[in-house]
């Protein structure tokens, strides 16, 4: 490919930066545009907890292959990779953290959820990005808090919505099925192919996805290959019942590409053979009613897989983890008298695991079975409208408790309050929240001996959340939204050594605080121009606290002139510690000394429209790190240059 003028390419960011649109909160009036940029929308729900939407829209303006690359202009979100695709294990090679948290290893304060289904490696109790595929989902909802009312036993979650049939009969009654597929190559021989197709058919509906992305990568063992394929069928008993299963497998592969530095001091030519490989299947049933004043279902999930690290060097062989989660969600949204809204219901959730240490010495070589760990946790949540005037008052509580077979018992709350008109909306949230210790307490103890049972005095890491935003329609065509929020993290979990303790152990320790602000507009200013433009600034009082940059900057544009719409998407972010090999463990002396520069990238996609391949029939081409930039998530790990994709997209 021929290098593309840089003056030419900044130029382009610029103009299209100009032409935007705003974007409405979930219950202000709409603006009516071509199509959001980078999200599409912030919501504010009757509980005054803060979440971010993207939908597919979103997803294919930025040409997203995985879920970091569809999350990498979300303000207040922070992703970390090494390859095109595919994750290398949970950390670095594949991480993302919410308003500083997530960086935790092993454990993490974010839980991933599909489908409101918890869907993670909890044997290591983390996300495995490469378990969640973009191909077969309506949209992604981001929760930057505790969410008493949606989800527990996480300070931050991302629950991926799948497709579902709507009502798509043609005029004569007949039954329709939609199907969109897409299929893309471009630099270094990658490979994109997806399919879906969402139906119905008399009391029947039901959703297939197929999804295949492979990359040999900017360098050397920079490769990855993602393969997924899921289904849904569901079928109305009668008018106000109806029951529905799914099903998803996923199987995947990536390398490590090695430290660049390392690389450089070898004397020989190293080669690293090194790989991470998923392999996970989901399944849920679940039995859903729906009348005028009462709704909600109970669902039924098991998930099980595999995140197997192979090939690894000084004799440490293959170590191949399982996990096995199973479950219930029983949840009814209830409006008891006029104006109120009562949601309530119940989490089970049980979770086994295993590890095999295959030692490249058959001697060496161990099994850990790790205890079966049960969490159940209700809830109960209660809003109120109030109405004087053209204004709307909604004072709101929730309250969890939870169950522990092996932890001590927690009750938590959370108090939220909303004023609003047609322009204007100010929130204020107080949330606690909270994260049990997951398997890895007890894989860690089985791995260092002298910690011996001390994992079973811990408690459950908290969150004390408190925030404050308004949303304000400034014109018909401008919205600024403005949250301000402080974070205070307790009870810690790690595990120390003397001098630290007085003998190896894990320990709950005080923790650390975390306060930033999120401020974005949203600006349209006709039809066929958008943008959306968010800056997040954080400041914590652990200074080394990894991926926690002081400002990023996020903006995104949509324009369409004589047919062809383009895309643009950039990100800056300044310096920020990241973790390393030395504290991948929740260790004391585990804090990161490593940090990377700040950097900018923008990226673009030029779309035309192609009619005989269906409404949205198209052909694209794609261009990441327009600039050409040299940037890393992690010292030594370069991340690609200028590459594109060129690709088609059908729609019937």
């Amino acid at each position: 490919m021929k290098r593309i003028n840089r003056l030419t390419m900044f130029l382009y960011g610029v103009f299209t930066a100009s032409h935007v649109s705003a974007q409405a909160a979930d219950d202000l009036p709409s603006i009516t545009v071509v199509a959001n940029p980078l999200i599409e929308r912030n919501i504010i729900d009757a509980f005054s907890s803060s979440s971010t939407m993207i939908t597919d829209e979103q997803i294919t303006q930025q040409n997203s292959i995985d879920l970091t690359a569809a999350l990498r202009a979300t303000p207040g979100v922070q992703i970390s990779r090494f390859n095109p695709v595919g994750a290398f294990g949970g950390a670095e090679g594949g991480g993302v953290y919410i308003r500083s948290l997530g960086a935790s290893r092993p454990g993490s304060e974010i839980k991933t959820y599909i489908d409101d289904v918890p869907f993670y490696m909890s044997m290591w109790n983390h996300p495995l990005l490469d378990l969640l595929p973009l191909n077969g989902m309506s949209s992604i909802e981001v929760h930057k808090s505790p969410q008493l009312q949606s989800s527990g036993n996480n300070f931050a979650s991302i629950n991926l919505l799948t497709k579902r049939a709507v009502t798509r009969r043609s005029q004569t009654g007949s039954s329709k099925l939609e199907t969109q597929a897409k299929l893309s190559t471009g630099a270094f021989s990658t490979v994109i192919q997806q399919l879906d197709a969402v139906g119905e058919s008399g009391q029947s509906n039901y959703m297939f996805a197929q999804g295949f992305s492979q990359s040999q990568g900017h360098r050397d063992n920079a490769d990855g290959e993602l393969k997924n394929v899921m289904g849904r069928f569901g079928y109305q008993l009668m008018p106000n019942w109806n029951v529905d299963t799914f099903y998803l497998h996923t199987d995947n592969i990536a390398h490590d590409p090695l430290d660049e530095r390392t690389l450089a001091k070898s004397d020989s030519n190293l080669q690293n053979t090194t790989a991470y490989t998923t392999q996970a299947s989901l399944i849920s049933v679940s039995v859903q009613h729906q009348y005028e004043m009462i709704q909600g279902g109970i669902k039924f999930y098991l998930n099980n897989g595999n995140g197997n690290l192979l090939d690894q060097t000084d004799g440490a062989g293959d170590t191949l983890s399982h996990f096995e989660t199973k479950g219930i969600r029983w949840k009814e949204s209830i409006t008891p008298w006029r104006n109120a809204l009562l949601v309530g219901g119940m989490d089970y959730d049980s979770t086994r695991g295993d590890i095999e240490f295959n030692r490249d010495d058959p001697t060496e070589r161990r099994d850990f079975n790790a205890p079966n760990f049960q969490l159940t946790s209700s809830y109960a949540a209660l809003s109120q409208s109030y109405y004087v005037n053209d204004w709307e008052f909604i004072p709101a509580m929730s309250v969890r408790h939870y169950q522990h077979n092996f932890f001590d018992s927690l009750t938590q709350k959370q108090f939220g309050f909303s004023t609003s008109n047609s322009d204007f909306k100010v929130f204020v949230n107080i949330a606690e929240g909270a994260n049990y210790p997951g398997l890895e307490v007890t894989s860690l103890s089985y791995l260092i001996p002298a910690l011996n049972d001390s994992w079973k005095s811990l408690e459950a890491e908290t969150i004390y959340h408190r925030e404050l935003g308004i949303q304000w329609r400034v014109t018909d065509s401008t919205q600024l939204e403005i949250n301000r929020f402080n974070d205070d993290i307790k009870n810690r979990y790690i595990f120390s050594f003397p001098p630290h303790t007085s003998s190896p152990q894990f320990t709950n320790i005080s923790g650390y605080s975390t306060q930033g602000s999120e401020i974005s507009l949203h600006q349209a200013f006709n039809q066929y121009w958008n943008l959306f433009a968010g800056i997040t600034l954080l400041d914590s009082n652990l200074k080394t606290l990894p991926y926690a940059p002081k400002k990023s900057i996020t903006i995104g544009s949509n324009a369409t002139v004589k047919k062809v719409t383009m895309s643009m998407d950039a990100q800056y972010q300044s310096d920020t510690y990241v973790m390393t090999n030395s504290d991948q463990s929740r260790t004391p002396e585990g804090s990161p000394l490593e940090s990377v520069s700040g950097f900018t990238v923008i990226n673009s996609r030029f779309a035309y429209p192609l009619k005989w391949l269906g409404a949205k029939g198209e052909t694209f081409i794609a261009i990441e790190n327009l600039l050409d930039k040299k940037y890393a998530y992690r010292p030594g790990y370069a991340m690609p240059g200028r590459w594109a994709q060129i690709g088609f997209r059908a729609n019937f």
